[in-house]
């Protein structure tokens, strides 16, 4: 092989996935907005004994080098939970995708795209949406606005030059998602206020706090919203029954129950907010390991969080509630309850919300009311095969 041929092949043996791995560090530590994530997550993201996806999904990692050099990777992997969709939804029969895109220039990006899309064609795929690294649940799209500060927990954070890499192999925007920021420590405009007070005058309405020592039961409330929530929506996949006791795990530790509310309307359950501290302030400094002493520290600031930033990943109301004017009360309700605990238990000064859809009206019109506006943008992308 000559020495600036790029040869990419699978990833096989512990070798190569710890090659896979330390890439992502190397090449993100001169950027000064990228997180990096624990080790240790990485690893149990990428184990099939460990991550429930496998379980419903064909992976397939890929390394890059120039002679001994590893100079990019790439994943490539089949959803079939997500190719059982509607395709009017976004995925459905025939769609793979490709994700965890590092490159060193653009000639490695090109080789490793080329080989995940052989991949899967290899697999009988006809198209591809990407990326998503891996789930649409856990980091998509690339991003595309918003590179001049860093992302808040469990979103992505891509070099700009990535997004031309994608765009030169032929991919097209599919899908835009954007997160919106805020300012907490001001009230709601008036209106939003009224509306608010409104609701808390209602005896048919109750915004509660979630009960941590239910937490099982709690989790399958909103499981249960969120899955009726969101069936119709673009890129929808639903959680298996592993997957919501895996995501349990992962999220006890940074749950706190006056940052995660429950609205209930005649005594049923009908929506709910998640909020999260944003653990990334805390893990940037660390650079991925909790050794020698970086254990100490995150406990320390598990057992109460102090963070600037709170970050609402996932709402949702039930559908039949959806488009009404109970639908965006409840959701006022949910974001002030949530702001004054914030601002009032944990030092908090900015919000994030998101990500939310670009053509999602109900959330994008939320949003604008309450004063946010729009701070990162990812883009999915689609190519024909």
């Amino acid at each position: 092989m000559a020495k600036n041929e790029i040869n990419v092949a699978p990833v096989t043996g512990k070798a190569d996935l710890n090659a896979f791995i330390d890439l992502a560090y190397r090449l993100g530590r001169s950027d000064p907005n990228w997180v990096p994530p624990l080790r240790n997550e990485v690893v149990e993201l990428l184990t099939e004994s460990k991550n429930p996806f496998f379980e419903h999904a064909d992976v397939q990692l890929f390394l890059a080098r120039r002679g001994e050099a590893v100079v990019g990777r790439i994943s490539a992997h089949i959803d079939h939970l997500a190719t059982a969709m509607d395709p009017v939804q976004g995925m459905g029969p025939g769609t793979g995708n490709w994700g965890l895109l590092e490159a060193e220039d653009e000639a490695v990006a090109a080789a490793l795209i080329a080989r995940a899309e052989q991949w899967l064609k290899d697999k009988g795929m006809t198209r591809v949406l990407a990326p998503l690294s891996m789930s649409v649940w856990e980091e998509p799209g690339q991003l595309t606005k918003g590179f001049d500060h860093p992302p808040t927990v469990m979103m992505g954070h891509q070099p700009e030059r990535y997004q031309h890499y994608i765009e030169a192999q032929g991919y097209a925007p599919a899908k835009l998602l954007r997160t919106y920021e805020l300012d907490i420590t001001k009230p709601f405009p008036p209106l939003i206020q009224r509306i608010v007070q409104s609701g808390e005058r209602n005896a048919k309405i109750r915004i509660r706090n979630v009960d941590k020592s239910k937490f099982d039961a709690e989790a399958g409330i909103i499981l249960h919203i969120l899955n009726d929530a969101w069936s119709e929506n673009w890129g929808f996949v639903p959680f298996t029954d592993r997957e919501i006791a895996y995501a349990g795990k992962k999220f006890k530790p940074i749950v706190r129950e006056d940052l995660i509310m429950i609205a209930e309307y005649e005594g049923e359950p009908v929506a709910f907010m998640m909020t999260l501290p944003d653990l990334n302030e805390k893990l940037k400094p660390m650079g991925g390991t909790l050794w020698p002493f970086n254990w100490a520290k995150l406990l320390w600031w598990l057992r109460k969080p102090k963070s600037r930033t709170m970050r609402v990943p996932l709402m949702g109301v039930l559908k039949k509630h959806q488009g009404s004017r109970l639908a965006s009360q409840l959701a006022f309700m949910m974001i002030e309850a949530i702001r004054r605990n914030a601002v009032a238990h944990y030092g908090a000064t900015r919000g994030e919300i998101g990500w939310v859809l670009d053509d999602n009206q109900g959330m994008n019109a939320i949003a604008d009311a309450i004063d946010s506006h729009v701070n990162k943008e990812y883009t999915i992308y689609e190519k024909s095969l």
